[in-house]
């Protein structure tokens, strides 16, 4: 755009210069400054405006107000384009014709607003292509986690009948060894804590929300476990003070069944846990195996596991991340491999 109107410029200060000459050659005698300015003036026929100055510089008639370089043949100034042409010859008395262009920073506004427009336009364009392209290209994985999610939501329908059966018949035996029946009710029980896990994220039943003792609840849902850890000699240790929260029971039992198997399961044996309840803050540590800090972004994400040797469907940790975003309970992690995990839940208090 500027070479452009720097050609453009220079062509018409040199029609306007050789306009003078001509004039000046019909004219030998010159002209009367009275009649001077009227032609001058009459003679601006392009869009610039334009001053016509005598050898010192002076205006003689001029467009331009307090114009001061006449050492450059083009330059830009304020947004502004000059051109100067000399007439060494003084022609009429014009040594110096200056032409001002000022449409410069509007032309570059314009083209500022177009460019832009383009951009947004191409933006919007190739968001729109991108969307339904990645919907194309992702439709296979959607189709396979949809499938996923029907083959384990069949599964555990399948499941329910027999582990029920199981809990019932261990309750009813007499004659077998206190261990057996032990071991025998804690692998049921495990059973039933994942089966209630795959329904409650894959069905996802939206039950009403209710004001909750979350201590009581943490001893029931321990006590209910107590096979499991007995089974690998864990030591818990509870240290609750009474905390109203308001969510369903469903929902209170999987946030505290997923914590709490993930606690058993990655712990050895003869290991420790420790559950605490003070300040709407529940923590629930151990000192198992740890979780490397490299996953320990990923382990919240659907079917991610920290540790592949100790089982589990990578669901748990998912869900408990999913009930805590709903109910707005801050969830945080803290852990190093080797040495522990331990889970802290902030929960929202209560409005009286």
């Amino acid at each position: 755009m500027k070479s452009a109107m720097k050609f453009e410029m220079m062509y018409q200060g040199r029609m306007i210069s050789s306009n003078i000459v001509m004039k000046a050659m019909k004219t030998p005698e010159g002209l009367k400054p009275f009649e001077l300015k009227p032609f001058l003036k009459n003679l601006d026929h392009c869009r610039f405006d334009v001053g016509y100055y005598d050898k010192d510089k002076k205006p003689i008639f001029t467009q331009i107000d307090n114009f001061k370089g006449f050492e450059k043949a083009f330059f830009e100034k304020d947004a502004c384009c000059y051109n100067v042409v000399v007439d060494s010859s003084d022609h009429l008395g014009v040594s110096y014709i200056v032409l001002k262009e000022n449409e410069l920073s509007h032309a570059f506004t314009q083209l500022r607003i177009r460019i832009i427009s383009y951009l947004i336009l191409s933006f919007l364009l190739m968001g729109i292509v991108g969307y339904f392209l990645g919907r194309l290209f992702l439709r296979p994985v959607r189709e396979q986690i949809e499938s996923l999610d029907r083959f384990i939501s069949d599964t555990t329908h399948e499941l329910n009948t027999p582990i029920s059966a199981i809990l019932m018949t261990i309750q009813s035996l007499k004659g077998v060894e206190p261990k057996k029946i032990t071991r025998l009710e804690a692998s049921a029980k495990r059973l039933s804590t994942m089966y209630s896990t795959l329904t409650y994220r894959l069905e996802g039943n939206e039950t009403v929300s209710e004001e909750l003792c979350f201590a009581g609840i943490v001893e029931l849902r321990v006590e209910y476990v107590k096979e499991l850890i007995d089974s690998k000699r864990l030591s818990i240790d509870l240290d609750l003070e009474p905390t109203k929260i308001f969510m369903p029971k469903e929902s209170a039992h999987r946030l505290i069944d997923n914590l709490l198997s993930n606690a058993i399961k990655y712990s050895d044996v003869g290991d420790s846990i420790t559950i605490s309840l003070k300040n709407n803050v529940f923590k629930i540590e151990d000192t198992g195996i740890g979780i490397d800090e490299k996953v320990q972004a990923d382990i919240f994400k659907r079917y991610q596991r920290a540790n592949e040797e100790r089982g589990g469907f990578g669901i748990g940790l998912n869900i408990v991340l999913a009930i805590c975003k709903q109910y707005k309970i801050k969830l945080g992690l803290e852990s190093k491999k080797g040495e522990g995990s331990i889970f802290i839940l902030t929960f929202p208090k209560i409005k009286n």
